[in-house]
């Protein structure tokens, strides 16, 4: 797992606080697209728990993972007891007889590692089961704003996002992993939705979102603290952010080579 995928822990509850819900919407998207009850669910990454609570409480046998203690030490404030957690990354999650009617990722499936990444997924599904994935980039609204921001940042960072893991450009009508899942031998009936979403922080809390962005926490501490002070001197009183998240969905073959 990259270096970055394990710097979350240090800032768990900021990460529950400025992080931004998901929406219920994503809980009906992927029940109509299943078609079938959801009698069990794996989370990969989960994180705070933040898209943990979409699934929870609705007679789901829910198994969240994630590989850092903080990070579920914060999620159980969060969740139903009967929610059970497994500190493992995904690659070290045992291959077993386990099999889920539901696998999904929330903003951390570009954490795993490429090799073997769609054969994993596959043994944890049952037949014609489904895995889904959200996320999606949480930028600025406003050009100027973002080019401030860019501007400010650029001497100490040069980007904070994650690029494709593919390469696929931003403007391809089907992104990462639908790219991906409809190239795989083992998921099929891929689809991509939109959730159009918009979100208007303070500068304090957008600063706060950005402490929990992986490309800062790998800064040194003294670096950091003078990345954020050049960028609060450029943002505007109210912070409007383009927050929409891209969800794809596909179902594991009923038949195929997964072994």
């Amino acid at each position: 797992m990259p270096d970055r995928a394990l710097t979350f822990g240090t800032v768990a509850e900021s990460y529950e606080r400025f992080r931004p819900a998901y929406p219920a919407e994503l809980f009906a998207l992927v029940t109509e697209y299943a078609a079938r009850p959801l009698g069990t669910a794996l989370e990969i990454g989960a994180g705070t728990g933040k898209a943990t609570r979409l699934f929870a409480g609705r007679g789901i046998t829910l198994t969240a993972t994630d590989p850092d203690p903080a990070m579920l030490t914060e999620l159980r404030k969060h969740v139903p007891q009967d929610v059970r957690t497994t500190q493992a990354s995904f690659e070290d999650l045992p291959v077993d007889d386990s099999r889920y009617d539901l696998v999904y990722a929330a903003a951390s499936l570009h954490w795993t590692h490429p090799q073997d990444r769609w054969n994993r997924l596959a043994t944890l599904l049952h037949p014609a089961a489904t895995f889904a994935s959200f996320g999606g980039p949480f930028h600025l609204a406003d050009p100027t704003v973002e080019e401030s921001v860019r501007t400010a940042r650029a001497p100490f960072l040069e980007r904070d996002d994650i690029p494709s893991p593919d390469g696929t450009p931003p403007g391809d009508p089907m992104q990462w992993p639908g790219t991906a899942l409809r190239r795989s031998e083992w998921f099929t009936d891929v689809r991509q939705i939109a959730v159009r979403r918009r979100v208007t922080m303070s500068p304090h809390d957008y600063l706060g979102h950005l402490s929990t962005v992986s490309a800062y926490l790998v800064l040194p501490p003294a670096v950091r603290e003078e990345v954020f002070s050049r960028i609060g001197r450029v943002l505007p009183e109210r912070v409007e952010m383009v927050a929409d998240i891209t969800v794809h969905l596909a179902r594991r073959r009923g038949v195929g080579p997964v072994s």
